[in-house]
């Protein structure tokens, strides 16, 4: 039982280093390959295969979709694919410990894999450290599954699974919640495949029972998901839910075919004089994963209108980025952040539309305006998670220009309260309405490069000094008038003031603009 126990323990930890260390090495390309590849469901379906079969982890493949539908790269329907493909992935697990675990030399691999790995991460930093602790992991895991084999051994002398191996409905479920149950308690369903598959090669349990253990392994990966949501945002709650969707219905089918597949396992045996191995029992978790993509691939779409009425958003446009799973995620927490800050510049500039004409805004444009000014805050803590959480140079000044625009994005409220609550005599506008008309000409014009392709920073340049030059010519025209005695000294110090609030809205739209166009995701 201890052998057990510590080959769990060195299985999970094997588990741990492996994902991590892959993840440190290859993590950047791997979220590339993620945003360029994916083009629907399907595509998703075989990136997310692909990712989770090298990472060895669906939670990391997971959050990284998490990461993607917050920060708007890509769609839910799209994350529907790569959720089936993370699921059929994470099956790759099986066949690793099917074909090698149980054939591989402990002496003779794990052992000396374990040893390379601890010199790379002690000896080397950067890629080559990580690489260090993924061949580390590598090591560690097997020599766990051999200390398992090892331990279950003597599993049959102590435990007599023979009771659960009627054909009956109740032994099936028995099965099933028992394979539930070692899911959650590791809380990793490829270490739960590993124990089953020691289990099988030792002859501690049979086919059957091996088949239905894995079923209840598969369901069990939702409990999870599930617990992972609790106080996540919309995106976690959906992807959550169509996770626990896909896989119990997945689970169900899986039923519905184990009276099949033990009849046919039981039919090979006979003519072939030989007892099934754990590849089959790997063939079989994989099979049923296939079978369940197949039936939900084709409708995707109205799946994901299913998950969407079930979990609606009731949060603000803006707010329901900011995933705090995904600041760790590097660029895609940045690309978050700054899709965040464009959408409030946007909301802001959509505003100061209204109030250069004097204009009431509209209430829903109105609302959006305070739902950006709550969210900036929120804004700035996201962004400093991600800084601490990447720590790259790169992603370092990413971050700093992410602080720049939010704190343009601060002071362009603030402008555009002062001339809103500014009442200028009616008469006297006329004398400023060419920077009036320049000021809204440039918000309309910022406000359709929000939606379109942004800006480049030599034009917002241009046109900040433009509007520049034209206040410093207003203000001489009313420092004229004011000496004449055209008008008086408060209207004249009125003007002046809204003649510099319009040109530093205008200023700070153009800064806050260019900081987020520097960002923009290739």
């Amino acid at each position: 039982m201890v052998t057990t126990l510590g080959g769990i323990g060195l299985f999970l930890l094997g588990m741990l280093f492996l994902t991590e260390g892959i993840k440190l090495f290859a993590g950047t390309a791997l979220r590339e390959l993620l945003k360029r590849y994916i083009r629907g469901p399907l595509s998703g379906m075989a990136v997310g295969t692909g990712i989770t079969a090298i990472l060895q982890s669906s939670s990391a493949t997971m959050l990284t979709v998490i990461g993607f539908v917050s920060a708007g790269l890509i769609t839910f329907p799209q994350a529907l694919g790569v959720i089936f493909g993370a699921n059929l992935g994470t099956t790759s697990t099986g066949w690793i410990v099917s074909m090698l675990g149980f054939k591989l030399s402990i002496g003779a691999g794990a052992l000396p894999m374990i040893f390379i790995g601890a010199l790379l991460r002690l000896l080397t930093s950067g890629r080559w450290s990580a690489l260090g602790t993924a061949v580390a992991g590598f090591g560690l895991l097997f020599f766990g599954i051999g200390m398992m084999q090892e331990g279950m051994g003597g599993l049959s002398a102590h435990i007599d699974l023979a009771r659960f191996a009627g054909e009956g409905v109740p032994a099936i479920l028995i099965l099933v919640v028992v394979g539930i149950v070692m899911t959650i308690i590791m809380q990793s369903s490829s270490a739960a495949m590993a124990i089953t598959l020691a289990a099988l090669h030792t002859g501690g349990i049979d086919i059957a029972q091996g088949a239905a253990l894995v079923i209840g392994q598969n369901v069990g990966t939702t409990v999870t998901a599930a617990i992972a949501a609790i106080g996540g945002t919309n995106a976690a709650r959906r992807t959550a839910v169509a996770h626990i969707a896909f896989n119990i219905l997945t689970g169900l089918i899986a039923l519905a075919l184990l009276p099949v597949f033990v009849w046919g396992v039981g039919e090979w045996e006979a003519s072939s004089g030989h007892l099934a191995g754990v590849g089959v029992l790997a063939g079989f978790h994989t099979g049923f994963n296939v079978v369940g993509i197949a039936v939900f691939l084709p409708m995707v779409g109205r799946f994901s209108r299913l998950i969407e009425r079930l979990v609606p958003e009731h949060r603000s446009s803006f707010e329901r980025h900011l995933d705090p799973s995904v600041a760790g995620l590097g660029k895609v927490g940045m690309e978050t952040a700054r899709r965040t800050l464009l959408d409030v510049l946007g909301a802001f500039v959509s505003n100061g539309v209204f109030v250069l004409r004097d204009q009431p805004c509209p209430g829903q444009l109105r609302q959006e305006y305070k739902d950006g000014l709550e969210v900036l805050p929120m804004a700035g803590d996201f962004i400093a998670k991600v800084g601490t959480a990447s720590g790259a140079g790169e992603e370092l000044g990413e971050q700093v220009d992410l602080m720049h625009a939010l704190d343009h994005l601060n002071e362009l409220s603030e402008v555009l309260d002062m001339i809103d609550h500014q009442q200028i005599p009616a008469d006297t506008r006329g004398l400023i309405d060419a920077m009036r008309s320049r000021a809204e000409a440039e918000f309309v014009r910022f406000g359709e490069a929000i939606k379109a392709d942004g800006l480049d920073a030599e034009s917002i340049t241009a046109t900040l000094e433009e509007v520049a030059e034209l206040r410093r010519s207003i203000r001489r025209d009313l420092i004229q008038r004011l000496a004449r005695g055209e008008i008086g000294a408060d209207v004249g110090a009125e003007l002046i003031d809204r003649v510099r609030w319009m040109d530093t809205s205008v200023y700070h739209m153009g800064r806050a603009m260019r900081y987020l166009e520097t960002n923009r995701a290739g």
